[in-house]
């Protein structure tokens, strides 16, 4: 490979983005010189296996990653916002859709539910880590490398270019010769192990770790929504698995499975992608429902309405996603009674969703409301998520589906139903959780200000693309002509697009304030909360709990306090705790991933098989690790209690 043709050259933004990346990579090294910060970040944080610092890892990547989408995002509406713009050229736009549809699902929705997952479930069922410590750290950085090697196609190599479902035969290398969908295929492919683990780990942690007293329908609401995505986690994932596998296979060793030569068929990816597709959008979107639900119940004082219904409606959804993804391609020609079929379940989908809008309705009536930012994103999300669901509901009609099919009346859906449903979730559990991570609270005036301005810049940017679907606009599109009539709602589009973007800006500005000058939580329950993770201090000890709380009841904290003790610790039956001990080897592991993926993206297989002998060796020695962790003295469980306020 030529030189020219390892890093992308010929565009200001690729060159912006090269000078960025070496002046981040130079300041980053300075300041931990300068402060000798380097062990520091080896023993606490790249060696961790400690479930909250890596739910904080996996938030602050998520942050970054969208960051990168929504610039991607901006890109595409400044190119879009007039007729005939050269803003961008046709390749550049289609690999700037491409990344920033796969960062935003796979690399920033996810690890941010992830990242919340990690903090607050195990608080939640009373334990003091997951089950498999050591397999958690191992996901986070099998993520974090995959999310990497994405990334770092935009200046080497070239970035995928086929859209984020990569339909073949677009994305086959007749018509996608060089490395950017190597990229897709393979840092999803190590990003999706990672996901795959944490299913499996928090399945088990939840079944299996919960609080004496702590029956299944005694879970909080959000551990239950985790526990039904950790299932379709399981059963989703190995298929995107062995799609990736196979479009691995037809790309770097020219096998015919998803090309029509030697029997292949294009087709066959199109299902495996929505097969695991569609229960994708639940495993970011039920998540979302359980945080939506403390959040409310916490705000509105009140306990969750309709419990045991919001548990069997969030079981169905579950079974339902699995049989409804044909309505992705209604127009392929399948015929009349498959079209039928599909129609009818992507509708009788609806009916268990909309359960839960009643839910949360009659949890708020008569509530003694607070409306703190948490809850102002909670009640934003049902207005804006009945929109994408009723718009969803039309394009489950198979015959009308023949026009809004690939128009932008989708884009405007998929946005309604993802950002309502999901980032509306992740800003609203930030801001609601964000004292057990860090200790202090988020300004709340600032929040506002955020929320307003994202809101309604939302409302603004995907609205008219309802209309714009209607007029013809099809997806997918770099430029258009001045005589169809788009440019005013074009225009309206991209001015939503700049107030979501400056919303966010003050939403980091909010950390970088609130981490100088914010309110510090000495109680450990700013929001008077209901469920056991408002029993611990803020920020939590390493090991959550002194003593294992006793659960009686739902809403377990909050029958402690109305039995006016609250969660009492008695020193006198304080145990010494066991630990995990920290472990560098999980990033060490996926160090070897990375390179093991670099190696294939650019058919350097020596390099893969190099990495894949370190992978082994990895996992060989972890075998031999007789580690059995430490235990935490009772003289140092006292002490800290006594610090955060909760000892005797």
């Amino acid at each position: 490979m030529k030189w020219s043709e390892f890093f992308v050259t010929g565009e200001p933004l690729i060159y912006a983005a090269d000078v960025a990346i070496v002046l981040t990579v130079i300041g980053i090294v300075f300041v931990l010189t300068y402060f000798k910060k380097w062990k520091w970040l080896w023993d606490e944080w790249l060696t961790t296996v400690d479930h909250k610092k890596i739910g904080v890892m996996y938030i602050i990547s998520a942050v970054l990653m969208l960051f990168r989408g929504g610039v991607d995002a901006l890109l595409m509406r400044a190119q879009l916002t007039a007729p005939n713009m050269k803003f961008l050229n046709s390749e550049h736009y289609n690999e700037i859709f491409t990344t920033h549809g796969t960062i935003m699902i796979l690399f920033m929705a996810m690890p941010f539910i992830i990242g919340l997952m990690n903090i607050v479930v195990p608080l939640q069922i009373g334990a003091r880590d997951v089950a498999y410590p050591y397999l958690n750290a191992l996901s986070f950085w099998l993520f974090f490398v995959g999310a990497m090697l994405f990334n770092i196609s935009f200046v080497i190599g070239g970035s995928p270019n086929a859209g984020w479902t990569s339909y073949f035969p677009l994305a086959g290398n007749e018509f996608s010769p060089g490395v950017g969908n190597n990229y897709y295929a393979v840092a999803l492919q190590i990003s999706g192990i990672g996901t795959l683990m944490t299913g499996i780990n928090f399945l088990v942690t939840i079944l299996k770790m919960r609080a004496p007293g702590m029956t299944l329908m005694r879970m909080p609401m959000f551990t239950w929504t985790i526990l039904i995505t950790c299932v379709l986690i399981i059963f989703a994932f190995p298929v995107l698995t062995v799609a990736l596998a196979l479009m691995t296979f037809d790309r770097l060793f020219d096998t015919q499975f998803f090309t029509m030569a030697n029997g292949g068929m294009s087709m066959l990816w199109a299902n495996l992608f929505w097969i695991w597709g569609h229960p994708e959008v639940y495993i970011v979107i039920l998540p979302s429902f359980g945080i939506f639900s403390e959040v409310v119940s916490t705000f509105a004082r009140k306990r969750l309405f309709g419990y045991k219904a919001m548990v069997y409606s969030i079981v169905g959804i579950a079974f339902l996603s699995f049989i409804v993804w044909v309505h992705h391609f209604f127009t392929m020609g399948a015929g009349a009674a498959v079209n039928s079929f599909f129609s009818i379940t992507t509708m009788a989908i609806a009916v268990p969703t909309g359960v839960k809008i009643f839910n949360w309705l009659f949890t708020l009536r008569k509530g003694k409301i607070r409306f703190t930012t948490a809850m102002l994103w909670s009640l934003a999300f049902i207005p804006n998520f009945v929109i994408g669901g009723v718009t969803g509901v039309m394009l489950a009609m198979a015959a009308a589906d023949y026009q809004y099919h690939n128009s932008y009346f989708l884009i405007a859906h998929f946005h309604y139903v993802l950002i309502a449903g999901t980032v509306f979730a992740c800003f609203a559990g930030l801001h609601y959780w964000y004292p057990k991570m860090f200790g202090h609270i988020l300004n709340e005036r600032l929040g506002k200000w955020t929320f307003w301005l994202f809101m309604i810049g939302f409302n603004i940017c995907f609205f008219p693309m309802y209309f714009l679907g209607l007029m013809g606009m099809t997806r997918r599109m770099y430029t258009y002509s001045e005589g169809l009539g788009w440019t005013p709602l074009n225009v309206v589009a991209s001015v939503g697009a700049v107030l979501m973007g400056i919303g966010f800006i003050v939403l980091c500005y909010n950390i970088y304030y609130s981490a100088r000058y914010g309110e510090r939580d000495m109680t450990g329950d700013p929001w008077d909360g209901r469920t056991l993770e408002w029993a611990t201090s803020s920020p939590v000890a390493h090991y959550n709990f002194a003593i294992t709380p006793e659960v009686k009841d739902l809403d377990a904290y909050w029958e402690m306090k109305k039995s006016g003790k609250g969660f009492e610790i008695d020193e006198e039956k304080l145990k010494p705790i066991h630990m995990p001990s920290n472990s560098g080897r999980p990033f060490l592991i996926s160090i070897a991933f990375f390179f093991a993926g670099f190696g294939l993206v650019f058919k350097w297989f020596w390099l893969a098989i190099i990495a894949t002998i370190f992978i082994a060796l990895g996992l060989i020695l972890r075998s031999f690790d007789d580690d059995d962790g430490y235990y935490i003295s009772v003289d140092e469980i006292k002490r800290t209690e006594r610090l955060s306020g909760k000892g005797a």
